[in-house]
């Protein structure tokens, strides 16, 4: 049986869990990473792949017990957007932090986030015209 070519292939470092909880992922003081369903410490490449491959995780302070895991999210995002073409530029920066603070600041996360999923959505349907004419789908995370 062939693999679907656009789901990304699984890393063998982690297999697949056997329960459906959400993976905990322990940050220390030392700003390592330690993945607690595989007993192991990780990078954030690591949990970018996890990402990639559609697991749920939360990153919990190891000490507090505090979640984390939208700062080691953004802090993806500023190693990428570091290396290549960047996602956001400069301005859409300057205009994200000039509207922190702003009485409509929880209206522009909604909005955001309906727009990047009907771009996901016109996206897929792409990808799925493409797949169709070609016989596969080149795409990955």
């Amino acid at each position: 049986m062939l693999r679907d070519p656009t789901v990304p292939p699984r890393r063998e470092n982690f297999p697949v869990p056997f329960m459906s909880q959400v993976r905990i992922i322990k940050k220390y003081p030392n700003r390592r990473l330690y993945d607690t369903e595989i007993s192991s410490y990780i990078t954030l490449e690591d949990v970018r792949q996890l990402i990639c491959e559609r697991e749920e995780f939360t990153v919990r302070d190891a000490r507090s017990g505090a979640d984390l895991t939208r700062t080691v999210l953004m802090q993806i995002i500023a190693e990428h957007e570091e290396h290549g073409q960047p996602i956001f530029t400069t301005e859409l920066l300057t205009q994200v932090i000039r509207f922190r603070g702003d009485s409509l600041q929880g209206m522009l996360g909604s909005f955001l986030e309906r727009s990047l999923q009907f771009f996901l959505d016109q996206q897929q349907q792409v990808r799925g015209q493409i797949g169709s004419l070609v016989g596969q789908a080149p795409w990955r995370c």
